[in-house]
């Protein structure tokens, strides 16, 4: 019998939901409540949470691809939302995945049948048009995401109510800066979504000031020679020094390279309490910083009628504009009272993804994870595996002991201080990727690869971490994963040779390795023959028997 699938939310995660469950030969439905696919993706100037009009990506195209899909070549490394959609749109046309998405339907209720304790199905309750049906389907897939709701503590800021005087907005509600053309602007919370419009207001407005409560660090996309810096830094080379080297090694490091770029001291954001906790990607905020046309400041005592009290006891004036960037919070109101409840924390799901206490695995939650990498790409890989354990393919332990592994995770959030930070805590990409291909059965072995096809086992390596490395082996294996893991760098290469130009620099880069490897080779032969055969160096010098009058060096008058 084919098992029926809902899936709730047609963004990226939905998209590859679909597909696995294709892949899986189960019988998918999505229901998304827009016209169109894309999700937070997909821009809109109002009505629902989606990107502003000039985010550009933090990850680049080989790190965020799926799977069995890179992008085209000729896309750049870091893209728009124009064309991550247009990514989505030849995805979904590939794969023939819109025929199986509810457009404008609204999801009201997802329920367990009477008899979940044996069949493991829900109840479905979706609304089009103001017609409300219902379903049954063997397993869910809630696939819309953890920016659900804009989060806007402000309880927190004293005054912001009923004392100041100007506008405060969140930034899900900010789409550009033209309506902050020579204000005074406030910038609460230095998060990506923080410093990109604290940087894009600064070109119009009269002033920026950032404030922030704990600090952070900020990188930028571009690595050493312009290659994109996840493709530099996210490798398994890099991942097996960090789970090798003294922890407090790597932390120096890792402090230190954050520093090459700018001192976080003296722009103000060095983290204060977790100098590992907080990380955001921006080009441009030191230049705004260094320039002044953004100011860095502490968190917010208390807002006044046209100012705002900073802790250290500074005031800001005729303050016109407040935008809290102060992050969303997720939330799945249609899913029933005790399943809710337990998807409330993603710490509370099994791998971040599995509700432990239900009865049967059919309900999985995508995208709740916070990594050092692409979260697109990890959300594929959690479809993949989901979709096996609706299918029967992958089982999952016992419910005590999935109960017994969430609780030990939570105590140990508890006892590092962080139970109250989850938005803020990121976990290692390829850690992350690995537990779970674990799981499905496609991790690469490298050290077999290296036996069976060195080239790649090198690229796989010492090279990124592409989502492709997923599909070499195992269940789902795509015969275009080794090419395509091969080429990766003349894609990142190719939208940036737009203008021809001839030099000599692959033979230099050539010349540049044989120095290299050539001195040291030479100085080590030289030092051998010096040892076991002076005489080929110096046949016929014997300093202790031959006079130096008799050898010419007092010819011409020494």
């Amino acid at each position: 019998m084919v098992q029926r699938v809902a899936i709730i939310g047609a963004g990226a995660s939905g998209l590859a939901s679909i597909k696995c469950c294709l892949d899986e030969g189960l019988e998918p439905t999505c229901f998304e409540q827009s016209h169109d696919i894309g999700g937070l993706w997909r821009f809109t100037e109002a009505g629902r949470i989606s990107v502003y009009r000039s985010v550009i990506t933090n990850s680049s195209k080989e790190m965020m691809c799926f799977s069995d899909f890179p992008f085209p070549e000729d896309f750049p490394n870091y893209m728009n939302h124009f064309r991550l959609l247009e990514y989505f749109r030849m995805y979904a046309e590939r794969f023939s995945l819109l025929r199986y998405i509810r457009f404008e339907t609204t999801v009201h209720s997802v329920r367990k049948c009477p008899d979940f304790s044996t069949t493991g199905q829900w109840d479905v309750f979706t609304e089009t048009d103001g017609t409300v049906e219902s379903a049954v389907f063997d397993a869910v897939m809630v696939c819309s995401g953890h920016y659900a709701e804009p989060h806007l503590p402000l309880d927190s800021f004293p005054g912001i109510e009923n004392c100041f005087r100007g506008q405060y907005l969140h930034s899900w509600e900010y789409k550009d800066s033209a309506s902050f053309q020579g204000k005074r602007v406030l910038v609460l919370g230095v998060g990506n979504s923080g410093g990109d419009i604290a940087v894009e207001i600064s070109r119009v407005a009269a002033q920026v000031f950032l404030s922030t409560r704990s600090g952070t660090w900020v990188i930028s996309r571009i690595s050493d020679h312009g290659f994109p810096l996840d493709m530099m830094l996210t490798t398994r080379f890099h991942n097996c020094l960090e789970n090798f080297l003294p922890s407090a090694l790597m932390r120096r490091l890792r402090l230190k390279k954050f520093n090459t770029w700018f001192d976080h001291a003296n722009y103000g954001l060095i983290p204060q309490k977790s100098p590992n906790l907080s990380l955001i990607v921006n080009d441009e905020l030191p230049s705004c910083i260094l320039c002044g046309a953004v100011v860095v400041k502490p968190n917010v005592e208390e807002f006044m009628e046209s100012s705002a009290v900073f802790e250290d006891g500074t005031v800001e004036e005729n303050i016109d504009m407040v935008v809290f960037a102060t992050g969303y919070t997720f939330s799945f109101p249609f899913l029933e009272e005790s399943v809710r409840n337990i998807c409330r924390s993603k710490y509370a799901l099994y791998k971040y993804i599995f509700p432990p206490p239900l009865e049967k695995p059919t309900l999985a939650v995508l995208g709740l994870i916070e990594l050092t990498g692409s979260i697109m790409a990890g959300t594929e890989l959690q479809a993949r595996w989901a979709t096996r354990v609706f299918k029967g393919l992958n089982q999952l332990p016992p419910a005590s002991r999935l109960m017994a592994e969430v609780a030990k995770k939570q105590q140990h959030l508890i006892k590092q201080g962080l139970s109250n930070k989850e938005s803020k805590i990121k976990m290692s990409y390829i850690g992350y990727m690995d537990e779970i291909a674990s799981c499905v059965g496609v991790k690469p072995n490298v050290l077999l690869l290296f036996l069976k096809d060195p080239k790649l086992a090198l690229e796989v390596f010492f090279g990124p971490c592409t989502p492709c490395q997923y599909r070499l082996a195992g269940p789902g294996k795509w015969v275009g994963a080794r090419n395509t893991i091969l080429t990766q760098w003349h894609r990142a290469l190719k939208p940036l040779r737009t203008r021809v130009i001839n030099d000599s620099s692959n033979h230099s880069l050539v010349f540049h390795w044989l120095t290299i490897l050539g001195l040291p080779a030479l100085l080590c032969a030289g030092l051998l023959i010096c040892k076991y055969s002076p005489q080929l160096w110096f046949p016929r010098v014997r300093l202790g028997a031959i006079p130096i009058r008799k050898m010419g060096f007092m010819k011409g008058g020494l």
